[in-house]
C-alpha cells in the first residue's frame, strides 16, 4: 500500500537538509522561510518524529531524518530523471529555455525580454531561476547564464559581460553621504548568497582594490538575494555595493545614484553556458546573438550624482 504522502513538506524537509538551514531551502523553493518551517514541523507531527536538531545557524537531521532525507533525495531524484526526459520528448522546437540567476533574471534580463519577443515573434522563451550553487547540468534548459569565473568544464561557454562595482543609493540619502566616511551613518546593505570566496564581489573587496577604508563601525543589513539587494537600495534602506549589470537601469532612470566616482572590475563575469549539442541549434543561436546584441549596447554608467545637478 502506498501512504497518501505530504510531498510538499517532505521536499522542503529535503532541501532544509540538503542546505543545512531553512533560509537557502526557502530561496531553492521560491516560497517563505515560515512556510518551509511549518512544512517540516507537519511532517515531523505526521510521522511523530523530530527529524532536525534545529540550530542559530545551521540545521543538522536526526537520526532518523537523516535516514528519511536520503529516501527522499534517491526518490526525487529518480522521478526528476524521467520527468525531464518526458519533458524533451514532448517540449516544442520552438520554446528556448533558460537557466537563470534570479537577480540577473529580475534586473537586467526580464526588462530587455520584450524585446526579443517582438523581434522573434514565432520564439518563446521560458525561465528557470536557479540561484547557481549547484553546476550546470544542461538537463532542464537550453541556456545557462551563470556568475563566476567560467570553468564549465564540458560545456560551450561564452562570455556574456563583465561588471564594474561601485557604491549605490536612493537620491534621497545625498544630502548625508558625500565621503567614505559618512558610510557611518548609512546601513550597508549585504548580499548573503554571494559564494565565491576571496572573488566575491563584496564590500570589502570594493575597499582594498579602490584602496578605501571602510569605517570600522557600520550597520549591515543582510539580504538572501541580490535582487532584494537593489530593491532595498531603490527604497532608500541602506547603500548596496552596485553591480553595473543589476543596476545599470535604475541608474539610468534615476531610481539610483552614484555617491561616490570610486570604481573597480568585478572578478567575477556573467557567462553563456550551453551542451556542446545546442552548437547547431538555430533557436540557440538567435537567443544568443539576440543577447550578446543587447549586453554591447548596454548603456553608459550615468554620470556622478554630484555632476549631473
Amino acid at each position: 500500500m502506498i501512504l497518501n504522502l505530504p510531498y510538499s513538506a517532505l521536499r522542503a524537509f529535503e532541501a532544509v537538509v540538503r542546505h543545512s538551514g531553512f533560509s537557502p531551502a526557502a530561496e531553492e523553493l521560491g516560497v517563505s522561510q515560515s512556510a518551509v518551517s511549518q512544512h517540516v514541523r507537519t511532517l515531523e507531527e505526521w510521522l511523530g518524529r523530530d527529524l532536525l536538531v534545529r540550530g542559530a545557524r545551521q540545521s543538522r537531521p536526526t537520526r532518523d531524518g537523516e535516514q528519511l532525507a536520503l529516501a527522499i533525495t534517491e526518490g526525487l531524484g529518480r522521478i526528476s530523471d524521467v520527468c525531464a526526459q518526458l519533458r524533451d520528448r514532448t517540449r516544442t522546437d520552438r520554446t528556448i529555455v533558460i537557466s537563470c540567476l534570479p537577480g540577473f533574471a529580475f534586473n537586467w534580463l526580464f526588462p530587455r525580454l520584450l524585446h526579443f519577443d517582438l523581434a522573434h515573434p514565432d520564439l518563446s522563451i521560458s525561465i528557470a531561476t536557479d540561484t547557481g550553487r549547484y553546476p550546470f547540468s544542461g538537463t532542464d534548459s537550453d541556456i545557462g547564464i551563470r556568475y563566476g569565473i567560467g570553468e564549465y568544464q564540458g560545456f560551450q561557454v561564452d562570455l556574456l559581460m563583465g561588471e564594474r562595482l561601485f557604491p549605490v543609493c536612493a537620491p534621497a540619502l545625498l544630502p548625508k553621504l558625500t565621503c567614505i566616511e559618512d558610510l557611518s551613518q548609512h546601513t550597508l546593505l549585504v548580499d548573503e548568497n554571494l559564494h565565491h570566496g576571496a572573488s566575491s564581489p563584496t564590500w570589502e573587496f570594493w575597499a582594498r582594490q579602490t584602496e578605501l577604508t571602510l569605517p570600522s563601525t557600520v550597520r549591515t543589513r543582510r539580504l538572501g538575494q541580490s535582487n532584494m539587494v537593489v530593491q532595498a537600495a531603490i527604497e532608500g534602506l541602506g547603500v548596496a555595493l552596485g553591480r553595473e549589470s543589476l543596476v545599470i537601469d535604475a541608474l539610468c532612470d534615476g531610481r539610483l545614484v552614484r555617491p561616490f566616482p570610486y570604481l573597480t572590475q568585478s572578478p567575477l563575469s556573467y557567462w553563456l553556458v550551453r551542451r556542446p549539442e545546442t552548437q547547431d541549434s538555430p533557436k540557440v543561436g538567435e537567443f544568443l546573438k539576440w543577447i550578446k546584441s543587447e549586453a554591447n549596447s548596454q548603456p553608459d554608467l550615468p554620470p556622478l550624482a554630484s555632476q549631473s545637478n
